[in-house]
């Protein structure tokens, strides 16, 4: 006999009337069964669909992140001022969008795709145009800068309404911690070799299309047609049309990646919320959110370590074209990179697993640490350059991986504390990319500021010192700073193991209880079948 199954089976047949059993019946005859709860295990088919789906994030963001700064420079042409400017605007921009897209999908209602995946599909073909028409270099000058204002800002915005309910559904593709956690791997193994793929599309393209250089930038018009070119004699006009097919590729991998990502995954929606009749505010949930100690000091210690992460991909390719003097290395050495963070990422899974989620935040992200330190102080050497890479893509990963395998463990905790609250999820979400990405925006907008103070000269094939030192400190000493305080900031961070395991065993309990409630209302409609 299943455990309870006596005790239903008593309570059913208290409730018929005795006229109705007729004699010899015994009340065992009706019985309404109750399956034990199953474990909702993913499928790996499951996982891996789900982990497509954050390849479009990555390649454009890829692809933005390492190329658009030396693009605006040196391809389109903008002075270093007005690029700064839409760096700063579009990346401010972005990070606004976040909140306004959370706070939209929290007011959304559940369709019969979901809460999520409406806009994950209805983004998708609108982002894509948005993203190739970044790439393109309209024929006129004047207002050149705002034409790439507008759509930098309108991808940004279209990508969010994709990313924020991606990140999100990792809540609702299963109830089962370790689910999601095991998701979550497959999730980042997916992402960095998004950036892969952003890498190597973005950087092989248009390095086969090396943009001129000019031995003297100063020089007047009639000269400038006439200059020699360095390392390649392909015109300003094919560099740029090697940008639009890279961007024509990229667009194609986003969207078959959202397609599978759409008929891959299904959501769920949790025992508890379901019975909540009456949704939350916005604002509420938002004052809740913003005022749970652990969310607080989590993004904390993620926003420095982020932002020292996302310095050193701004200004990486000037950094090897003009300090370091690798011009037609910098895509392979980004290459590196990525792809040994994708070999490690499953190492940082087991690590995370083995010894903790703190314990690899610390020995993952710190790693990086030794080698910035090497970059800054070695001469340019490329064979201890590639060495450096593939070292620094272990740390790369670490960086990948454990923010979002962490805030999963913060909304738990959080369930744990407010349990009649739900559809906060977004505002978790969306509020950590908001201030990651209000941050990197300043950051690209002062360091393109700081080499424009420095004398920064467009398409010149070499630049004065005081920007090669510039671009050495934004790519080493800067990071190395930021680390160290994140770092810091993490010894404050509360949810260790012993912490993480008596949530889930708490969140368990509190599922049971409200699938038994479930079933008692189920149990009472099976009865009235029978009467």
């Amino acid at each position: 006999m299943a455990k309870g199954e006596g005790a239903e089976s008593g309570s059913a047949a208290g409730l018929l009337p005795a006229s109705i059993l007729q004699a010899g019946e015994r009340p065992a005859q009706v019985k309404v069964m109750k399956e034990p709860k199953k474990k909702q295990q993913l499928s790996v088919c499951n996982k891996i669909c789900y982990a497509v789906g954050g390849a479009p994030y990555q390649v454009t963001g890829c692809a933005l992140g390492f190329f658009l700064q030396i693009y605006l420079l040196d391809v389109a042409q903008v002075d270093p001022f007005s690029a700064s400017i839409i760096l700063f605007v579009g990346r401010a921009w972005d990070a606004i969008t976040d909140p306004l897209v959370g706070f939209c999908i929290s007011k959304s209602p559940w369709t019969r795709l979901g809460r999520l995946m409406p806009w994950i599909i209805f983004s998708t073909p609108l982002a894509i145009t948005a993203y190739f028409l970044i790439w393109f270099v309209p024929d006129f000058q004047q207002g050149q800068a705002l034409w790439y204002l507008l759509f930098y800002c309108l991808f940004e915005t279209l990508v969010t309404c994709f990313h924020v309910p991606y990140s999100a559904l990792t809540m609702f593709i299963s109830t089962e911690q370790s689910e999601r956690d095991s998701a979550t791997a497959y999730r980042m193994t997916v992402e960095v070799l998004g950036t892969v793929l952003g890498t190597a599309i973005q950087g092989q393209i248009v390095g086969q299309a090396d943009t001129p250089c000019l031995q003297d930038p100063n020089a007047s018009t009639a000269t400038l047609e006439g200059a020699n070119h360095t390392h390649s004699t392909t015109s300003l006009k094919e560099t740029q049309n090697a940008y639009l097919l890279a961007a024509g590729v990229i667009a194609s991998i986003y969207v078959i990646c959202a397609i599978i990502l759409i008929l891959g995954v299904r959501e769920q929606r949790e025992p508890y919320e379901t019975q909540q009749a009456k949704p939350m505010s916005f604002f509420r949930g938002l004052r809740l959110v913003m005022t749970h100690g652990p969310y607080i000091k989590l993004i904390a210690g993620f926003l420095f370590t982020s932002l020292a992460f996302m310095l050193v991909e701004g200004n990486f390719a000037l950094f090897c074209t003009y300090t370091l003097g690798f011009r037609n290395e910098f895509q392979n050495l980004l290459l590196a990179i990525m792809l040994s963070a994708t070999v490690t990422i499953p190492i940082w899974q087991w690590f995370l697993t083995r010894f903790g989620k703190k314990m690899a935040v610390y020995i993952g992200i710190s790693s990086a640490v030794p080698f910035l330190i090497l970059v800054a102080l070695m001469e340019s050497n490329l064979i201890v350059t590639y060495v450096v890479a593939v070292a620094a893509g272990i740390s790369v990963a670490a960086a990948f991986l454990l923010p979002w395998s962490m805030l999963p463990d913060v909304i738990d905790d959080f369930h744990l504390k407010q349990p009649h609250i739900h559809g906060t999820e977004p505002i978790f979400f969306s509020f950590y990319v908001f201030f990651t990405k209000f941050a990197s925006g300043v950051s690209l907008g002062i360091s393109t500021l700081s080499l424009d103070f420095t004398g920064y000269q467009t398409r010149a094939c070499s630049q004065p010192e005081r920007v090669k030192f510039t671009l050495k400190m934004l790519v080493t000493m800067a990071p190395i700073v930021l680390i160290l305080l994140g770092l810091l900031l993490f010894k404050l961070y509360p949810i260790d193991e012993e912490k993480r395991r008596q949530n889930k065993k708490a969140l368990q309990a509190l599922r049971e209880e409200a699938s038994s409630s479930g079933c008692s209302e189920t149990d009472s409609t099976e009865l009235a079948s029978i009467l």
